[in-house]
């Protein structure tokens, strides 16, 4: 069995994401876009939790955090 798979996409697609790709190979270059999707979601979620949360929520986060951290022993 082969390590690659096929995946059909609209031809004007293709050639869109081709010219981004430059030289990478396909695997490397929709890893780099998966990764960097990824990472502004996480970017996106945090920005939304900041401004829902107050300075004192925060402070009560961060401070609950260390404690856990503490108290939190390998058997």
């Amino acid at each position: 069995m082969s390590d690659y798979s096929t995946i059909s996409v609209p031809r004007r697609v293709k050639e869109v994401l081709e010219k981004d790709k430059g030289d990478m190979d396909w695997g490397e270059y929709l890893l780099k876009l998966y990764d960097e999707a990824r990472e502004r979601r996480r970017e996106e979620a945090f920005r939304e939790l900041r401004e829902l949360l107050t300075s004192e929520d925060l402070d009560r986060i961060s401070e609950e955090s260390r404690r856990f951290r503490e108290g939190f022993r390998f058997r």
